[in-house]
């Protein structure tokens, strides 16, 4: 078990996530992406990241996800501040987890039933890739515990898997995609995830039409694509990020979690390195929500 490197994860994650809410608030954001020049300090993170937070302490106390225990965390998280830009739906599955609703009860009522097939599992989970480097099956298994208080579509857990796997084959220095794709469970994210293999020399741009950007806000429309940065530019994390935003054409993307699923996944490549100045722009993890959000 690596807490360091489920450290290292977040920190990419984070640094994700705030880059890709300061783009979604610039006006002049495709001059930003022209230019390669970052929005101006500070740049607030999102529950994409509060979430990844939680995951990674219950880790490190724990040495293992348990899913009673994570769901009281994560709400207690989510009502000290619940601005940081959570759903509508997991803003109601974590009230009422925190108002003392069972989470299998709650979860598991949304969507008529079916439970959540959305993103948010797999926007927390690459920090797991690391913790567990040397164990690609434990990887598997606490990933799919994670997303449960949340998501227990299981497309929604696939997601979780799909994005926590890429964590661990980065840190390996294994292909991405393809060991991705070993772990994955049937269904629309893994589909998608095999389109993305199939794209490999398609530009940005082309590579997100064809996988979706978060718009519907579900795994199989994000995780792909976020994946496939990842997997493109395995080993620099810079241009990682700069591929997903290249890929973005409309303001309906989910751009925080995108790039917060990139960000906690190219990380962990053995060559990456998250720039200095990025992570100080970066507001500091564990804070309160900024006034103005």
């Amino acid at each position: 078990m690596s807490g360091a490197l489920a450290r290292r994860s977040l920190d990419g994650l984070s640094v994700g996530d705030a880059l890709g809410r300061c783009s979604s608030l610039t006006a002049d954001w495709e001059e930003l992406r022209a230019t390669r020049r970052v929005p101006a300090a500070p740049w607030h993170w999102t529950d994409d990241t509060a979430m990844a937070e939680v995951i990674v302490r219950e880790l490190e106390l724990r040495g293992s996800i348990d899913v009673d225990a994570l769901a009281i965390a994560f709400a207690d998280r989510f009502a000290r501040e619940p601005q940081r830009g959570y759903g509508a739906v997991a803003y109601h599955v974590l009230t009422r987890i925190h108002e003392g609703v069972p989470w299998r009860q709650i979860a598991s009522s949304v969507f008529s039933g079916q439970g959540s097939l959305g993103n948010g599992g797999a926007m927390r989970s690459a920090p797991i890739g690391g913790f567990f480097r040397e164990d690609v099956e434990r990887v598997v298994r606490e990933a799919e515990a994670s997303a449960l208080p949340t998501h227990v579509h299981p497309d929604g857990r696939a997601g979780a898997i799909a994005a926590a796997v890429a964590a661990y084959a980065a840190s390996n220095a294994l292909p991405i995609l393809p060991t991705v794709l070993e772990h994955t469970p049937p269904g629309d994210t893994r589909a998608g995830l095999e389109r993305a293999l199939g794209l490999a020399d398609v530009s940005p741009l082309e590579a997100a039409r064809a996988l979706g950007t978060g718009i519907h806000v579900r795994s199989d429309d994000t995780v792909p694509f976020a994946l496939w940065c990842a997997s493109r530019h395995a080993g620099d994390f810079e241009a990682s990020l700069w591929a997903c935003l290249d890929g973005l054409e409309t303001p309906d993307a989910d751009r925080d979690t995108l790039l917060a699923i990139v960000g906690g996944v190219a990380a962990l490549a053995p060559r990456a390195v998250i720039p200095p100045a990025w992570l100080g722009a970066r507001e500091p993890l564990g804070g309160r929500v900024h006034p103005n959000d």
